[in-house]
């Protein structure tokens, strides 16, 4: 039996993101698909003094080019990192986070978005031990032409997968009867039922990105998950 789930990648997501990925054997970022402004691959949320902010890296007005060709400028890392550090100095774990995260901002060069998420993903998985193993959907032979269900059953065919794990809003497009067919189960992900956790900044928000939940948890973060374990 392998499980697998398949997703665009997203920069620092919330940790719904992250528990579907520790939900499966393999997680593949499905970055072969056009960009969309105003979404989630180039930007996320933090909770500050003020309400919700957002933070995005400037990536252009361009949409017709594909996640995996979009291509990043200087300047965001610095700004970006002052203001996590600005909003989350006085949360319990923002040092011990601050050691490994703090180098992807202000150390290492990104010049390419999907490159970028994937480090940050490894990163983050590494330290609140997730195991799953992540690839990329260009490491398999493209399937051309087809439709986007189709796209998904293929992949999972090349992968080995016996069990497909999506997301609740795909049921918006996604075609059950190509999963029958191919002899894949086909599970939806319920992302509710999260407990809350300390957090900065008044009123509980859940859909932050994930680094919110390090900074005030640290290594205990998979308390207030479903599937990342101990």
């Amino acid at each position: 039996m392998k499980k697998i789930a398949i997703l665009q990648s997203n920069y620092i997501p919330w940790k719904g993101y992250f528990d579907l990925i520790s939900a499966v054997d393999e997680f593949i970022i499905y970055d072969d698909m056009q960009f969309t402004k105003n979404d989630w691959r180039n930007r996320n949320q933090i909770k500050t003094p003020h309400g919700v902010q957002w933070l995005s890296i400037p990536v252009g007005q361009n949409i017709h080019r594909r996640i995996r060709d979009v291509t990043l400028v200087d300047g965001w890392q610095v700004k970006h990192w002052k203001t996590l550090q600005s909003n989350y100095r006085r949360a319990p774990f923002f040092d011990e986070v601050a050691q490994w995260l703090e180098p992807l901002y202000l150390t290492e060069t990104h010049t390419g978005l999907s490159s970028m998420n994937r480090k940050f993903l490894e990163a983050i998985c590494r330290y609140i031990g997730i195991e799953t193993r992540i690839t990329n959907c260009w490491d398999y032979i493209s399937a051309g032409d087809k439709t986007r269900t189709a796209r998904l059953v293929d992949l999972c065919q090349q992968a080995g997968a016996t069990q497909y794990l999506s997301g609740p809003a795909a049921k918006d497009y996604i075609e059950e009867s190509l999963f029958d067919e191919a002899g894949i189960a086909l599970q939806w992900f319920d992302y509710s039922g999260f407990p809350e956790y300390p957090q900065l900044w008044g009123e509980f928000t859940h859909g932050v990105t994930v680094l919110d939940l390090l900074f005030n948890c640290g290594k205990d973060a998979h308390r207030y998950m479903r599937h990342v374990k101990a």
